[in-house]
């Protein structure tokens, strides 16, 4: 083939440079990366700028850590970029052929447009009932707790009321035990597969007690979720909650419903989803609050004003504005999701460098909301930077908590009201604050981002 005979962008990519690469076999390299993964990603994007090639044990990556790139991989030029990448790969055989975890493609644009109307915010305000009554219930029980030393595990008591949520809102059901050992299988999947990917030897299939745990676990995940499916299937129980819309909705161009399998995946996802995502977040806001009281008793003099003593509704929170400034504040400093890739179909060109078919693209927010470039700050707890004026001319892929794109998170929504009300209400009930003593919580970046050790705080009645 001759000059004449190449298209536009296969003259571009030949033209273009190639992207700036991290020595991949340093072994101080390999050992920060395994201890350190996030200030070891800052530093080489430091000496390296926004789009850099590196290694995770022999698994290259290019890095890409700019607004307008980010835009290009997940909004313009998404159909080339699916997610046959490691991290969709290892977290798969939990994940299965949900939206989560599917590669993308045809399969999941027809699942995405079956479920997509049953998470817009006109169904989610139908189960804010569920999230108040689930919020209050926590506030009952850590009444006789306040006004003392004891310490409260933030981490797991919210956590299980965002299962509990989760689980009325899908199922119309409290789970009980059967939760908890979700909750424990989770975590116990979350370590193994976040222990992979900075170790990714031997392969996770390979014979022993880690692959058995793993089966395990994965095992009574899915029973958990198939047996209100088989229920509901069989006639038990009829219910107007999340389940029963997935069941009822039907391809347009067919009129099918989903398969067994496939509701199962899609239920395990989104529990799996809104469980992992509003424990960390909510975790991570009531702890900001508690080291920021002067941004907690700002969020309490909304919250009162707006409310008074009223449980809140959905319409309410268009009224809690500085509420959810803490809220996306938060998520821009630890968001759940911090990390995506994707798989590049064939080759394209990123500010001027060769992405070559098959490379494995890198985003991490964590970063991306740390830009110097885009955060003035970045460190800093600041709720007011989500203000309309400070926000204005900031490019909106600076700050992508549920990412963007045809990949967007789907249940953004409903994480959205669940964090705002549950801040808000405990905010009004509580003041909380870090027991003395205590050292910083800090960030662990496993497959989702985590509050080491969890956030543990003491309260005091208002």
């Amino acid at each position: 083939m001759g000059a004449r005979d190449l298209t536009p962008g296969q003259v571009a990519y030949r033209e273009a440079g190639k992207v700036p690469t991290v020595p991949p076999w340093n072994p101080a390299n390999l050992t920060a990366f395994r201890r350190r993964p996030l200030e070891y990603l800052a530093d080489c994007a430091g000496k390296h700028g926004d789009l850099f090639r590196f290694h995770v044990l022999g698994l290259p990556m290019i890095m890409v850590n700019n607004p307008a790139n980010i835009e290009h991989v997940l909004v313009h030029n998404s159909e080339n970029y699916d997610r046959n990448a490691p991290l969709f790969r290892v977290t798969r055989p939990v994940l299965g052929n949900g939206l989560i975890g599917s590669s993308g493609g045809e399969q999941y644009r027809r699942q995405r447009k079956l479920m997509q109307p049953h998470f817009r915010p006109g169904v989610v305000l139908k189960f804010t009932g569920n999230m108040t009554d689930e919020i209050d219930a926590l506030i009952d029980a850590w009444l006789p707790r306040a006004d003392g030393d004891q310490v409260v595990n933030v981490t797991d008591d919210v956590g299980q009321v965002a299962l509990r949520i989760v689980n009325r809102s899908l199922f119309t059901a409290a789970v009980g035990h059967a939760a908890q050992q979700f909750e424990r299988d989770f975590a116990a999947l979350n370590e193994i597969l976040a222990g992979f990917f900075s170790m990714p030897f031997p392969p996770l299939n390979t014979p022993g007690r880690r692959r058995r745990r793993m089966r395990e676990a994965i095992d009574r995940m899915h029973g958990f979720v198939s047996s209100f499916i088989e229920r509901r299937l069989a006639g038990e129980e009829e219910a107007d909650d999340l389940l029963s819309m997935l069941m009822s909705a039907t391809h347009d161009d067919t009129n099918q419903y989903m398969d067994v399998e496939q509701l199962r995946d899609e239920v395990l996802n989104l529990v799996i989803g809104a469980f992992e995502t509003t424990t960390n977040a909510a975790s991570w806001a009531l702890y900001l609050l508690a080291t920021h009281p002067e941004a907690q008793e700002r969020l309490f003099a909304e919250v009162r004003t707006h409310l008074g003593d009223r449980t809140p509704t959905y319409a309410d929170l268009g009224q809690l504005s500085y509420t959810r400034s803490v809220v996306e504040e938060t998520l821009r400093l630890y968001s759940p999701a911090y990390q995506t890739m994707r798989h590049c179909v064939a080759d394209d060109v990123i500010a001027g460098k060769r992405i070559p078919a098959g490379a494995n693209i890198y985003i991490n927010s964590y970063l991306m909301h740390r830009h110097p470039d885009f955060w003035t700050d970045p460190e800093s707890f600041d709720p007011d930077r989500f203000s309309p004026q400070r926000s204005a001319g900031r490019p909106k892929h600076a700050f992508i908590p549920f990412g963007s794109g045809p990949r967007i998170c789907i249940g953004k929504h409903f994480a959205m009201a669940e964090l705002q009300l549950i801040v808000a209400m405990i905010v009004r009930r509580f003041r909380v604050l870090v027991p003395a003593g205590q050292p910083p919580v800090e960030p662990q970046p496993l497959i989702t981002l985590h509050p080491k050790d969890g956030v543990r705080l003491t309260l005091l009645s208002r």
